[in-house]
């Protein structure tokens, strides 16, 4: 590695530079209209679904429900392969300038639920009943959908109950495949509750993935597919990070009689008539952004290993791998997908994991030239208005000069302010759409 840097060296801004040219670059890529564009195709009367052909005119009636972040720009994406031939419902978090003609809107929360929330969960199901086998569903899902639209499982629990324990799993520090599962058996549409309420209609999930690759079960709590966790799971991990005192009454009584009901599982007729076919994911995020750094001269490499890590341990990992990298070649650039968690307790400051991350590799690479990115393709990040954040060498000595506490901002979680102060917050609004996020590290 080279010698330390000042921190007023241009070399930092032109690695700040690129860092975000190679994320803007697989934001553009991953864009929706794009993506079902390539998927999603009208022949006449058949329409293309990936692999699969539908005849339109063999089904007495079309169903749509499309939830997430990208429940608007997928629902439309939809209507303009089907010339407007669709109608149904969507459940999204913000509104959008233009509704999509014959579709029913629901603003839903996020990352806690609202009143709509609820009300897109029971017209959802509403929707859904008396389906045919002569009935075709499609289910556009994407990323936030766990709260965008939401349904108890019981009626005992209100939306009161339903925030207070959302909130509870996301501060235990539990990653999302362990929130996921207990969401799903607390839920009337998760775990493929929704489609055994579709079923015995012909079913097809177009999915804008926001989780592992070999966990799409766990995308929006999994709604329309079989559901691999258990009741026996749920005991375990609100044991495990003792959520029980963290939950409220009517919905620690579940977990206290053990009175949580199993979810349809792998082989249950509800998913005999159910096909699925992801037309985006982290995968795509991080081949862009490859391409993107590799046609700028860097030698790139792939670690998607720290996906679910703490923050600080993926830090120590990714900025190892990043120094082992530098020793063979003179610019150098590790790119990194998944998502790292942050242990929030009951007063955090404002920020996110992709700030928290960036911070706490701010204070590993002080004086060095080395930059991280780190950013949510939603262009949300955690409890504040960013995406997520860009560190270098001279973040520390910079928030010095102005004043700031680097040290504090990380240990109260504190981020966003310091780097909102030093220029390096990320803002891109929201994206309408969620691959999970994406880190970028690079070294010359």
């Amino acid at each position: 590695m080279p010698a330390q840097l000042h921190p007023a060296d241009p070399l930092y801004g032109e690695m700040r530079r690129r860092a975000r040219e190679m994320f803007d670059y697989a934001l553009a890529e991953c864009s929706v209209s794009t993506a079902m564009r390539r998927y999603v195709q009208l022949q006449g009367s058949e329409l293309r679904i990936g692999d699969d052909l539908y005849d339109l005119g063999s089904f007495s009636t079309i169903k749509v429900v499309s939830i997430g972040k990208a429940g608007h720009p997928l629902a439309q994406a939809l209507a303009e392969a089907t010339n407007g031939g669709v109608h149904g419902i969507i459940s999204c978090p913000t509104r959008p300038a233009a509704q999509v003609f014959g579709f029913w809107y629901f603003f839903g929360g996020h990352p806690l639920p609202n009143q709509d929330s609820l009300r897109a969960g029971d017209a959802t199901l509403k929707l859904l009943a008396n389906s045919g086998p002569d009935t075709l569903c499609i289910f556009l899902i994407s990323g936030g959908a766990s709260a965008i639209a939401e349904k108890p499982i019981s009626s005992a629990i209100s939306l009161d109950d339903i925030v207070a324990t959302y909130r509870a799993l996301v501060y235990s520090g539990a990653p999302i495949s362990e929130i996921n599962a207990l969401r799903k058996h607390l839920s009337a549409i998760k775990g493929g509750r929704m489609a055994r309420a579709a079923a015995p209609a012909h079913q097809v999930s177009i999915l804008v993935s926001d989780v592992p690759e070999n966990s799409l079960d766990a995308l929006a709590s999994g709604p329309t597919m079989p559901d691999t966790t258990t009741v026996a799971d749920c005991y375990a991990i609100a044991k495990k990070y003792h959520l029980l005192p963290e939950l409220p009454p009517a919905v620690r009584a579940l977990f206290e009689r053990q009175m949580l009901l199993e979810t349809p599982k792998p082989g249950n007729e509800a998913f005999a008539r159910s096909r699925y076919v992801t037309v985006l994911s982290n995968s795509t995020a991080i081949k862009a952004a490859v391409a993107n750094a590799a046609l700028a001269g860097f030698a790139v490499e792939v670690d998607v290993t720290t996906n679910d890590w703490d923050y600080a341990d993926a830090a120590d990992h990714l900025l190892s791998r990043l120094r082992e990298l530098r020793r063979g070649a003179s610019r150098v650039c590790l790119i990194s997908g998944g998502e790292v968690t942050v242990k929030v307790g009951k007063n955090p400051g404002i920020g996110g994991r992709n700030q928290q991350f960036a911070l706490d590799c701010a204070h590993k690479i002080q004086g060095q030239p080395i930059t991280v990115f780190s950013a949510g393709t939603d262009g949300i990040d955690g409890n504040s208005e960013a995406a997520g954040a860009i560190s270098d060498g001279s973040t520390v000595a910079r928030a010095q000069e102005k004043g700031l506490n680097a040290a504090e901002a990380l240990n109260s979680l504190n981020a966003f302010p310091l780097f909102d102060a030093l220029g390096d917050a990320i803002m891109t609004g929201p994206t309408g759409n969620n691959v999970r996020d994406l880190r970028v590290l690079l070294a010359y």
